[in-house]
């Protein structure tokens, strides 16, 4: 990359929420239309397309900026600990990736994730779990993930949203 391509991976603040709304709305729906019906999209997108204020200003979700534009976003939250299934110890989540649809396959996701991931490692996390897309598995397991079962999710008005359950120890 040159300088003025240069990738900056920074900790998502309150003040960058509506630009990350718009990173969402404008590239879920057009990663996501190869691998869902357009009936399950209408419905799923106003709800998973929007910035989680309590996720983004949580110091564990972090944005991808080319040029001062953020171009990416993701991050983790722990998972609470369920006495009955030994995974849960010292496990988190992947929470909300994207990349901006028109800079996909440019370094941009993996940048981010392998940041994600180191970050969730040195807060003491042994394992990662992720419900990617269907679009996404590849690139999850391009991460080192493996797949373990797609889950129906069920959205608004009863429409099922299909997400593969994944994961990676670290």
């Amino acid at each position: 990359m040159t300088t003025a391509d240069a990738l900056v991976l920074r900790t998502a603040r309150r003040t960058d929420i509506e630009a990350i709304d718009r990173l969402l709305s404008e590239s879920y729906p057009r990663l996501l239309k190869a691998d869902y019906p357009p009936s399950v999209l209408v419905t799923v997108i106003p709800v998973i397309a929007r910035a989680r204020p309590r996720l983004v200003t949580s110091g564990t979700y972090f944005v991808a900026e080319r040029e001062g534009r953020i171009v990416g976003a993701g991050g983790w939250s722990p998972v609470p600990r369920d006495p009955t299934d030994p995974r849960t110890r010292r496990a988190a989540s992947i929470r909300h990736v994207v990349t901006d649809w028109r800079e996909v396959r440019r370094g941009i996701g993996r940048a981010l994730l392998t940041h994600v991931i180191e970050d969730a490692a040195r807060a003491g996390a042994h394992r990662l779990t992720c419900r990617a897309t269907l679009t996404a598995v590849p690139f999850y397991r391009a991460l080192g993930f493996t797949a373990e079962r797609v889950e129906a999710v069920e959205m608004l008005q009863g429409i099922p949203f299909e997400a593969m359950v994944m994961w990676r120890t670290l």
